[in-house]
C-alpha cells in the first residue's frame, strides 16, 4: 500500500495546526481502518485517560503497558497497574517486570521470580518485561559484579514465562553509540547531553558482551518466546537482527523508539527486510504516558518537556514511515539523531501483521472493540 501523493501536504499542516493550538485534536494521516496495538508503552496508574485520549486520536486500538512492576506487599505495584488498565475497558494490557531485589535477598532468586511471575499471571498480566538494567546496572549476589544477561541463576524464571505462555519483551544494551565518548563528535551528543548517566563509555561490560550473553539466553529456552524490544534490540545492524530471526524461530521483535535508527538504512533493503520477516515484527512506540502533556514521552525526550508539536510529530512521522515511500523527511525523534529517513511504504498485508495481527496471536489478547 502506498501512500497518497497529499500525505506530506496533510502531515505538514497537521503539524502547523498543533504548532498553533497546542490544544486542538488532530487527524492521524494514515488509514484509520487498520487495526494497530502498541506492544511497547510505559503508562503511569494515573494516565489511562491520556492513553485512550492517544489511542483515540491516533488510531490505536490496544496498549500494551510494559511498566507492570511485579506482585506482592507491601504495595502489590503489579494490582495498582492491573486495576488502571481494567479502567480501559480493555484496551489495556500490562505485561509484569521481576524483582531484581530478590538477587541480593534469597540464594534461589530465580525459583523466587519464577513464583512471582506465577502470581503475576494468575492476577491478569500477560507477559514479562526485562529492562535493560540486567547486564547494566542490576547488581549480581555478590553484590561487586554486574548480574549478566545470561546467569544460570535466572534460568527458572525465563523457563516459568515459557511453561506459561507469556512472551518475554526484553530490552538488553541500547544505543551503540552511547559506548563511544559522550562529545559533541558522537553522534547522539544532543541525547547524551540531555541524560548523562545515559553514556556507557566505560564501567559496564561492552555492548558486544552483553548482545552475546543475550543470544546465550534467547538458545537456553527455545519453548520461550523472546520479544527484542527496540528492534532486536540491535537496530544499526539489521543483518545481525536478520541472522538472529533466522536462527532462533522464537526470537521477534518490536519496532518502538528505533525509527530514526532503521530510517537510516536503506530504503529497498529495509523494505525487504520487513517483507520477509512480516510474521515475526511487532509495532511498538515506547511512549511513555502520564496525566499531562509534561509527563509524556515519545521515544526519547530532551531536556524540556515535550510539546503537543511532539506528539503531533512524533505518530504523524511513525506511519509516515511506514506507509510511504518518502524520502529524506523528519524522523519521529529528532533528539535520537540529526538525519532524516526514508519510509519503507509497506503493502496493508504487511502493515496489517506488524500493527495488529502479530501481537494478537503471539500475546494471546486482542483489544475491545477491535
Amino acid at each position: 500500500m502506498s501512500a497518497p501523493s497529499r500525505f506530506p501536504l496533510v502531515a505538514i499542516a497537521i503539524l502547523a495546526t498543533a504548532c498553533h493550538h497546542q490544544s486542538s485534536s488532530a487527524d492521524p494521516p494514515a488509514a484509520r481502518r487498520l487495526h494497530r496495538i502498541d506492544v511497547h508503552t510505559h503508562i503511569a496508574p494515573d494516565g489511562i485517560g491520556n492513553a485512550l485520549r492517544l489511542m483515540n486520536e491516533w488510531g490505536i486500538d490496544g496498549m500494551v503497558n510494559l511498566s507492570g512492576m511485579y506482585p506482592g506487599p507491601p504495595r502489590n505495584p503489579l494490582g495498582r497497574q492491573l486495576a488502571a488498565a481494567a479502567q480501559s475497558g480493555g484496551r489495556i494490557a500490562v505485561f509484569t517486570t521481576p524483582d531484581f531485589h530478590l538477587v541480593r535477598l534469597r540464594p534461589d532468586y530465580g525459583v523466587a521470580m519464577a513464583a512471582q511471575l506465577t502470581e503475576a499471571h494468575r492476577l491478569g498480566a500477560i507477559g514479562l518485561k526485562i529492562t535493560k538494567g540486567l547486564g547494566l546496572g542490576y547488581p549480581a549476589p555478590d553484590g561487586e559484579h554486574l548480574l549478566t544477561v545470561d546467569d544460570p541463576g535466572l534460568d527458572p524464571l525465563f523457563e516459568r514465562a515459557g511453561e506459561l505462555n507469556m512472551p518475554v519483551a526484553i530490552h538488553v544494551g541500547d544505543p551503540k553509540a552511547f559506548w563511544q565518548p559522550a562529545t559533541p563528535d558522537n553522534e547522539r551528543w544532543d541525547e547524551l547531553q540531555a541524560h548523562p548517566d545515559w553514556s556507557f563509555a566505560s564501567g559496564v561490560p561492552s555492548w558486544q558482551a552483553i548482545y552475546d550473553a543475550f543470544e546465550r539466553r534467547v538458545a537456553r529456552h527455545p519453548k520461550t518466546t523472546f520479544i527484542a524490544v527496540h528492534f532486536g534490540d540491535d537496530p544499526e545492524d539489521p543483518d545481525n537482527v536478520a541472522r538472529m530471526l533466522d536462527r532462533y524461530p522464537n526470537f521477534f521483535l518490536d519496532t518502538a523508539a528505533r525509527v530514526p535508527e532503521i530510517g537510516r538504512h536503506p530504503q529497498d533493503k529495509m523494505r525487504r527486510f520487513f517483507q520477509k520477516y512480516q510474521d515475526r515484527i511487532l509495532f511498538g512506540t515506547d511512549t511513555g504516558v502520564g496525566p499531562d502533556q509534561e509527563d509524556m514521552m515519545y521515544g526519547s525526550n530532551g531536556a524540556e518537556p515535550p510539546t503537543r508539536a511532539d506528539e503531533v510529530r512524533f505518530f504523524t512521522e511513525t506511519w509516515r514511515y511506514f506507509e510511504t515511500l518518502d524520502r529524506q523527511f523528519e524522523s519521529p525523534t529528532p533528539i535520537q539523531g540529526r538525519w532524516k529517513i526514508d519510509g519503507v511504504g509497506l503493502p496493508e498485508s504487511v502493515l496489517r501483521k506488524i500493527y495488529f495481527d502479530n501481537a494478537v496471536r503471539l500475546l494471546r489478547w486482542r483489544p475491545t472493540g477491535s
